[in-house]
């Protein structure tokens, strides 16, 4: 996609924050403002100075407050050259709503779907979500999942919903529970990983590594099978949502995810390969949290897909397997 252009005609605007947008960070709340930037445009433009709140620079991080003054400078989007998909060609899309509700809806994400449109990515769920659903102003994610992870993706329908959840999610108040697959033979019942983790970006692809000084990340590894020497079935659950996570814990652990490309174990790649893996093992299992306005919890649980499933028959026809206790 064109990078996004300043327009010599249009001037900046002064927006003002209020109680719906209050408590959202200022790159997101761009997102929203600047339709179609790619989020690392949107980085450029606060680094560079041109977005400022209340006349000073912040990071993008920074969260807003009702009141702000936010100044958002003029950018002339180039359209991508393909179409959004529209009507029929989205109907697929529609079948993976698994929920819905006045505030919420949670899409059960395919693997190999970006969340987001980006470098290299045209259409992203996002962007297909409110292709399939015009009249939904104010759709956005909640959080996201990578490309290769399938499963349960939260998106909020409006932006009182959006402020809320965030707020649960930086308090540690939403339990998210992930399936994966990994290489070996786990030995604990559960492990608990408290690893900083550090990303370095480069050239299209951002790599993340366990380092002193990274950002706190915590994931707690529950066994619920061995399946001989070969293989290991884990729940994950995460208090944290650092990019790729799970994937990199589980390969600190000396026990990386099965079909990982970037931090997993070539060999054992291969062999599940062979097994008829086509895909990283890796699936968002389910979400629950308690709404803090009216205590009503809400819970979603989206099942392995079948892919996954049929791969953990052939393995387990392979091989010896020991089932955890359920707690």
């Amino acid at each position: 996609m064109n990078p996004p252009q300043k327009n010599p005609k249009a001037v900046a605007r002064q927006a003002q924050i209020d109680e719906s947008a209050a408590g959202q960070r200022l790159d997101n709340y761009l997102l929203g403002a600047l339709k179609g930037v790619p989020r690392s445009h949107i980085y450029r433009l606060i680094r560079s100075g041109q977005v400022r709140v209340n006349s000073g620079r912040v990071n993008p991080k920074h969260r807003l407050k009702a009141g702000d003054r936010v100044r958002v400078p003029p950018v002339a989007i180039r359209p991508p050259a393909p179409a959004a998909p529209t009507g029929g060609s989205l109907d697929w899309l529609a079948q993976r709503i698994v929920f819905e509700d006045q505030r919420l809806l949670v899409l059960d994400k395919p693997a190999g779907l970006a969340v987001h449109g980006g470098t290299g990515v045209t259409l992203g769920c996002i962007e297909a979500l409110r292709a399939l659903r015009p009249e939904l102003k104010e759709l956005e994610l909640v959080h996201r999942l990578d490309r290769a992870t399938s499963g349960c993706l939260l998106v909020a329908k409006r932006r009182s919903a959006l402020r809320t959840l965030h707020g649960l999610l930086r308090e540690g108040e939403v339990d998210k529970r992930y399936l994966t697959l990994v290489r070996g033979r786990w030995r604990e019942p559960v492990a608990e990983i408290t690893a900083p983790l550090k990303t370095k970006r480069g050239a299209g692809e951002s790599r993340v590594r366990v380092a002193r000084g990274g950002k706190a990340a915590r994931s707690s590894f529950r066994l619920l099978e061995t399946i001989g020497p070969t293989a290991s079935l884990l729940e994950v659950s995460i208090a944290t949502g650092r990019t790729h996570q799970i994937r990199v814990h589980a390969a600190h652990l000396g026990h990386p995810v099965a079909g990982d490309e970037r931090y997993g174990d070539p060999e054992f790649n291969d062999a599940m390969r062979r097994l008829g893996l086509r895909r990283m093992f890796l699936h968002s299992r389910s979400v629950a949290f308690v709404w803090p306005e009216s205590g009503e919890e809400f819970s979603i649980d989206v099942p392995l897909p079948q892919e996954l499933e049929d791969v953990l028959t052939t393995v387990r026809g392979r091989a010896p397997t020991d089932r955890a206790p359920r707690p």
